[in-house]
């Protein structure tokens, strides 16, 4: 349950972020795993893919950066480092 959360809340993010920026089609996203966030970066993966299934989100390539410092103060967290988004044909 806490692993689909913290994937729901990120897709959120990474939604509201594209809006911000003139709501182009995502292609791809950053998100970095704190070094105590307690999920790997294939089962974020595999909870991410599962979740954007059938989705606006669904294709978004994913970069996984993973950070080491168990000292960060955002060790156990796992946060949207930034997302590509599709060039408008008008813009």
């Amino acid at each position: 349950m806490h692993d689909r959360s913290l994937t729901l809340g990120l897709l959120r993010q990474i939604q509201r972020l594209a809006e911000q920026h003139g709501g182009g089609r995502v292609r791809g996203a950053t998100v970095r795993l704190g070094a105590l966030s307690q999920i790997s970066p294939a089962h974020f993966r595999e909870h991410f893919e599962l979740e954007s299934a059938g989705s606006w989100a669904e294709g978004v390539a994913l970069t996984i950066e993973v950070d080491d410092d168990e000292r960060s103060p955002q060790a156990l967290g796992v946060w949207l480092v930034g997302i590509d988004l599709e060039q408008s044909q008008g813009g």
